[in-house]
């Protein structure tokens, strides 16, 4: 039995950080039922500019896999009581409207509270919901900025860099995930609900504690160190293969440097006064990182992996996206998650895992994304709606049955 199962979540939430948080409960047993306005629906069914994925887009599928989907009309009363009921029905609230939307539609905390007494609502926003930023408009590259996280990636004579990826969104997914699951944890001993206020700005500081922790100790600002890792050591960088990959290395510790020099041939290198401390080393990053660039060049990337590695040495061989979905390893921990979607172009696929395992019922899914609005009628049914009722919402539009 996984953690979550016999748990229900109203899901108002839309595009990605509201959507991984509820994808993270539903890998661990909730049912998430998505409400989704008619037309379209959530924008992330739509993402991404190869229009044969309309409807149920990459993106998409990597956050609402195994979900359901209900359309309400919200603009209509009818269609307000049916959300009512269902969440009178749910453990748990997820929104991640601007501040106020969602009270404004009369779905906000004390309107549910008064649905369920010990209901989970949580919400997701930019800045929060309050504070003076509270009602700026945001997404991940604009938290990225905002936040400081820009200016911690790229050369340190460039520009700041973006991540590569919408990092802000998932760890906001995930920080709301936690979250929720904390409350639940503390219902069940108290019988009590919470409101959760979840803001990517801030959460964005919390992943980059590394960075804002040691600057609020000593008020230094930590440098961008590109591809070097932030020992500053020539020994934590990137270096260029035989083959023209490139393997980046992380050998900060006395030891480990000792021993690399000898696995590399430079014993030579031991007693240079040049690299005798991590400070000099630093000092003198140009030449040493010279010296072993010449003998990286000497193998392949794929064998410097390998003979590292099994010396004890961290490093690991850059790999693309690609490359990674292959790799043996990914296989043995079910690190993907294999699922058959109809009606895509290649409808049997994969989704990253929750990114751990449990001994038995760990997290997982089986079942597709909703179709918008694939499971309105079923949804109807169990809240207690009989035939007519159902056929009664559905002529007049405040529900919508795909």
């Amino acid at each position: 039995m996984k953690p979550l199962e016999g748990m229900r979540v109203a899901d108002f939430s839309h595009v990605m950080a509201g959507p991984f948080a509820t994808h993270f409960l539903r890998l661990m047993g909730a049912e998430v039922i998505k409400i989704e306005a008619p037309g379209r629906g959530d924008a992330m069914r739509y993402y991404g500019p190869d229009r044969r994925y309309d409807g149920m887009a990459p993106g998409f599928i990597a956050a609402n896999a195994g979900k359901k989907s209900i359309v309400l009309d919200l603009k209509q009363d009818a269609a307000k009581d049916v959300a009512r009921r269902l969440i009178a029905a749910s453990d748990v609230v997820v929104e991640n409207f601007k501040p106020g939307v969602i009270a404004r539609l009369g779905f906000g905390y004390e309107e549910c509270r008064k649905l369920r007494d010990d209901i989970v609502f949580c919400s997701i926003s930019g800045y929060g919901q309050t504070g003076p930023f509270r009602d700026y408009p945001a997404i991940d590259n604009i938290v990225q900025a905002t936040s400081g996280m820009m200016s911690l990636s790229g050369e340190e004579d460039g520009p700041p860099m973006r991540v590569g990826f919408p990092v802000v969104d998932t760890w906001v997914g995930l920080t709301g995930a936690f979250a929720i699951m904390s409350a639940l944890l503390r219902r069940e001993r108290t019988g009590k609900g919470e409101y959760i206020d979840v803001a990517m700005f801030d959460a964005a500081l919390t992943l980059m504690a590394s960075a804002f922790v040691p600057y609020l100790v000593t008020g230094a600002r930590m440098p961008r160190t590109g591809n070097t890792g932030y020992s500053g050591q020539p020994t934590a960088a990137l270096f260029a293969a035989k083959d023209g990959t490139r393997i980046s290395l992380g050998v900060v510790q006395a030891n480990h440097y000792a021993a690399l020099l000898g696995l590399m041939g430079l014993e030579r290198l031991r007693d240079d006064p040049r690299y005798a401390t991590p400070d000099s080393r630093r000092e003198n990053f140009a030449a040493l990182h010279g010296e072993l660039q010449a003998v990286f060049r000497t193998r392949d990337g794929a064998a410097w992996e390998s003979v590292l590695s099994e010396a004890g040495l961290p490093c690991g061989l850059v790999r693309d996206v690609a490359d990674v979905c292959t790799l043996d390893g990914v296989k043995a921990r079910a690190a993907l998650l294999p699922l058959t979607i109809p009606g895509i172009p290649n409808p049997d696929v994969h989704i990253t895992g929750a990114g751990f395992l449990f001994g038995e019922d760990g997290p997982g899914v089986d079942a597709p994304p909703p179709r918008h609005g694939g499971d309105t009628e079923a949804v109807l049914a169990s809240l207690g709606y009989g035939p007519d009722e159902r056929a009664s919402l559905l002529k007049t539009g405040a529900a919508v049955q795909s």
